[in-house]
């Protein structure tokens, strides 16, 4: 088992979520979608991204591939799932614009490329491009700390750390 970076606090089970994307951090509540604004799908952050590739943001599996491939359900080693949706709105291009790279039950380990996506097809269709990286199983979440970077860089950057029940 791989639980080496995320050390054993009183128990208490913690997963380092890396930047899945390298761009500016943007909360969720500034985000044009009430959806995703109001938190309604789950609590997380957003990145404007700089650049159409994704990454692994820790050691999992790829848990649920959506079929027009702007958004995937990662999980980690210690069973939290972290929704990554590129853009909003962005499952109108119903595909178009997005290579997903693995699949469903496919092992990733951090730093993993997962897809690429065409920014300028998606700001050309006037869908936004922030990009919610989401937990949608909040009842599995004591909390999480948030980063207090405006930039990150894919892979390097830790964008979360989510203290688990």
């Amino acid at each position: 088992m791989l639980f080496g970076i995320f050390g054993n606090n009183n128990g208490n089970r913690h997963v380092i979520i890396k930047a899945p994307m390298s761009g500016k951090v943007v909360d969720l509540s500034d985000l044009p979608d009430e959806v995703f604004a109001q938190k309604m799908v789950g609590d997380g952050i957003a990145i404007k991204p700089s650049e159409g590739i994704v990454a692994a943001p820790f050691n999992g599996i790829v848990k649920q591939v959506f079929p027009t491939g702007h958004a995937l359900v990662l999980e980690s080693m210690e069973g939290l799932a972290v929704l990554i949706h590129i853009g909003l709105d962005t499952v109108n291009l119903k595909g178009e614009g997005f290579r997903l790279l693995v699949e469903e039950g496919s092992t990733v380990s951090e730093g993993t490329v997962l897809m690429e996506f065409d920014q300028e097809l998606i700001e050309k269709n006037s869908y936004p491009l922030e990009s919610p990286i989401i937990m949608p199983e909040g009842q599995k979440i004591k909390s999480i700390e948030f980063t207090k970077e405006k930039e990150v860089k894919k892979g390097q950057d830790v964008l979360m750390k989510v203290e688990l029940r």
